[in-house]
């Protein structure tokens, strides 16, 4: 009773620890690691479904990571589509519903519809014995995918069948996990529809200047990776890539005769440019959001200078948010490392003699340290979005 209430205890902590991973390729190792835990498995893998095909989705063997290294037994690994159909083991269970508990997939009853496909263990040398394959069913009963466990091993290491209990188990834990990866689905869904509405609204400018190209594109990715070296965690750097794309949002408010001037701007002229990044900070303000309230700071702030001499409001060093600090050295970096109506583009050269010359000035120096760390990062984005 002991080892079954801490099974049970078990199964509710794996339970919360799949609702609190949003991060679908980590949910999904996660998900075959706690089955291959909870039943002593020594490999495993799981499928989504995917309309009519599953997809071989993870893969995990830690006799073959044993032999020959984690990377490599990894890079075995390819995932690939299948049909849902009664030929495979894993296409069976996604078709049927049905669980299969196997004592030697190798010797397969004559009557079953299903077969085991050899190949995997041809190439790398492994055994495949045991096997419990089970449903992911959601909440409504739909399957959306199969976990597959293969070998489970007693105390001295030696393949056995699986135990009748952990079967229940098992079938409650893919119940827990199909509901983790619809929620994760859902998160995805909802975060590409945001990511897809932000990008739109931040080229509302960009279509007014034909040269800016693939500029908010690089700008984001350019901060991302200055936010990630500079070690901020994995939310906070995605909060970042997105905010930084409506950094010039305000420019929907200058008239093209300024935006769009081919030459040195009056005294007036940059007065009236510079009051972009106060109508930025008007157009994003006044929102709960966390993504548009670092949205507005950068709006407000990408044109503060570390040394105070900036604009709007002459903020000097840590007075400007981070998020300013960060996308104050994207922004600069892409303008002169590309074209623009005012200038031609700067060579790589100068363009990152400039940016260290402006080390302590411009641009906070912990961010300098970072764009020289995430550099070869920052040049195949460069390359990868030029103008054209």
């Amino acid at each position: 009773m002991s080892r079954r209430k801490e099974r049970l205890e078990d199964l509710v902590d794996i339970g919360i620890a799949l609702s609190s991973e949003r991060k679908m390729e980590r949910l999904l190792e996660l998900i075959v690691t706690e089955a291959r835990k909870f039943t002593g498995a020594d490999a495993g893998s799981l499928y989504i479904k995917e309309g009519d095909k599953i997809r071989f989705s993870v893969s995990q063997n830690e006799t073959l990571e044993r032999k020959l290294g984690r990377e490599a037994a990894r890079a075995e690994f390819v995932p690939f589509l299948m049909p849902i159909s009664n030929e495979s083991i894993a296409g069976y269970v996604a078709n049927t519903g049905n669980i299969l508990d196997i004592k030697d997939v190798y010797h397969l009853p004559k009557n079953v519809e299903y077969k085991f496909n050899r190949s995997w263990d041809e190439k790398t040398g492994y055994r495949c014995k045991s096997m419990l394959v089970v449903p992911m069913r959601d909440r409504e009963g739909e399957v959306i995918g199969v976990l597959q466990l293969i070998n489970a091993l007693d105390k001295k290491g030696r393949i056995r069948s699986f135990r009748k209990r952990d079967v229940k188990l098992v079938l409650a834990l893919a119940s827990q996990a199909a509901v983790a990866v619809k929620n994760a689905k859902l998160t995805e869904a909802i975060r590409q529809q945001s990511y897809d509405t932000i990008f739109r609204l931040s080229t509302v400018a960009e279509f007014r200047d034909i040269e800016t190209g693939h500029h908010i594109k690089r700008i984001s990715l350019y901060s991302a990776v200055l936010a990630q070296k500079l070690g901020l965690d994995e939310n906070r750097v995605e909060t970042i890539r997105l905010a930084s794309a409506m950094h010039d949002v305000g420019k929907i408010g200058i008239p093209d005769s300024i935006l769009l001037k081919p030459g040195r701007l009056t005294p007036e002229e940059r007065r009236i440019m510079e009051t972009h990044t106060l109508i930025g900070a008007r157009i994003l303000g006044g929102s709960d959001s966390e993504l548009l309230k670092v949205s507005e700071k950068v709006a407000l702030t990408h044109h503060e200078r570390y040394d105070g001499l900036g604009y709007p409001n002459r903020l000097k060093g840590e007075e400007i948010p981070l998020e300013g600090r960060i996308v104050a050295l994207s922004d600069v970096f892409d303008a002169l490392s590309n074209r623009r109506v005012y200038k031609p583009a700067f060579s790589m050269d100068k363009v990152v003699e400039i940016v260290n010359q402006e080390r302590g000035k411009h641009f906070d120096p912990k961010v300098v340290d970072a764009f020289h760390r995430g550099f070869d990062e920052i040049m195949q984005i460069f390359e990868e979005y030029k103008e054209v």
